[in-house]
């Protein structure tokens, strides 16, 4: 007899020690694995944090390219713009079944110093993705934060796994997906994580807002090029956090905000929050079924929309926290957590590392 798939794929999976002690990655794969019945083969990706303890304070660029040429024209874009301390290929192993693939390349960059030039190092970093992304045809940046790197392609997880050597690499801090597209391409730039800066997404569902959210988010100078909904989600919280400096747990509140008829039964102060929220960041909502997982060099953030309509479950063992689409793909590399529960609707299990629970002003989140 023959099951039909499951319909509300993808598959999600997050690692992180608030210690920042280093995690396998074959234990983030053996979690994502677990889960391929809701891929289709079209889509699969990792995101490691602290895999460049070499290369700390350097912007680690994974660029993608569709060829050579597109490789040396970028490189003369990287060398005006950067001053590159080291570059090389991208490890990967030879896999049967992945056989167009793009070559892809890392370069660890820090910023020409322009006199006079009023810019943060970070905005300097996001004007130039977007401008390669934008301009540069056949060249995709697919991660560009600090110590930390992206891997994403065509194919299941175990295939994707295998081709980018996840096994050789240890991390305080992994997130991984398994895609099952439905109305975006399977592509090799579509497929998740998607970052920028040291935010990485991974996302179950639908952005039904998409068009609204791209066309705000231009006006702040982001340009959505990937062709998946997905790409919003990581500048939006990059717009909300980093730069208007909002708490990540307000943050949430603006992605996944109460129903309008739950603002006007809470509180005058609550309300008067909520109501300028959704008046400020109308445009910044999330609509649609989603479930997020967030992370960045402060630590983890899984995120229902405001219904529920995607799966999430979170577990804790010891110092470390675990995010899966199931609850069997945590139990296959912890099998005995001390607690497991179901994030409600809306509410965000926020993780900071232990060194670093200030970080982007994390308030009024859950102490774990």
């Amino acid at each position: 007899m023959s099951w039909p798939r499951e319909i509300s794929g993808c598959g999600l999976a997050g690692i992180i020690s608030r210690k920042r002690e280093l995690i396998p990655g074959e234990e983030i794969v053996t979690s994502i694995v677990h889960q391929k019945e809701r891929g289709n083969q079209l889509g699969a990706g990792f995101a490691g944090y602290g895999i460049y303890p070499q290369f700390p304070d350097y912007y680690a660029l994974h660029i993608m390219y569709d060829g050579p040429y597109v490789r040396e024209d970028t490189e003369e874009y990287i060398k005006g713009r950067f001053v590159v301390e080291h570059f090389e290929g991208i490890p990967t192993r030879r896999v049967p079944s992945i056989m167009d693939r793009p070559i892809f390349y890392r370069y660890f960059v820090v910023p020409v110093e322009l006199p006079g030039e009023e810019i943060s190092p970070d905005d300097y970093v996001m004007a130039a993705v977007m401008e390669i992304n934008e301009k540069i045809d056949g060249a995709f940046v697919i991660s560009s934060g600090k110590n930390m790197g992206a891997f994403k392609g065509v194919g299941g997880p175990e295939e994707i796994a295998e081709f980018f050597r996840i096994d050789e690499y240890e991390a305080h801090q992994w997130i991984a997906h398994t895609r099952f597209p439905t109305n975006t391409p399977g592509w090799w730039g579509g497929a998740h994580p998607f970052t920028l800066l040291d935010w990485a997404v991974v996302h179950n569902g639908e952005i039904s807002s998409y068009g609204i959210n791209k066309r705000y988010l231009e006006m702040f100078g982001y340009k959505c090029t990937l062709m998946t909904d997905t790409e919003v989600v990581a500048y939006l919280v990059d717009l909300l956090v980093r730069r208007h400096r909002l708490p990540l747990r307000l943050a949430a509140d603006v992605l996944a905000a109460p129903f309008w008829k739950d603002i006007d039964r809470m509180g005058s102060r609550e309300n008067g929050l909520f109501t300028a929220l959704r008046m400020v960041y109308g445009s910044a909502l999330l609509n649609g079924p989603f479930a997020v997982l967030v992370a960045w060099n402060g630590g983890m953030m899984g995120l229902n929309d405001r219904i529920k309509l995607r799966p999430l479950v979170a577990a804790i063992d010891g110092d470390r926290v675990y995010m899966a689409s199931e609850e069997s793909a945590i139990r296959a590399v912890c099998p005995h957590p001390t607690r497991v529960w179901a994030p409600k609707a809306g509410d965000p299990v926020i993780v900071p590392f232990d060194d670093a629970r200030d970080a982007w002003e994390v308030k009024g989140c859950q102490s774990l």
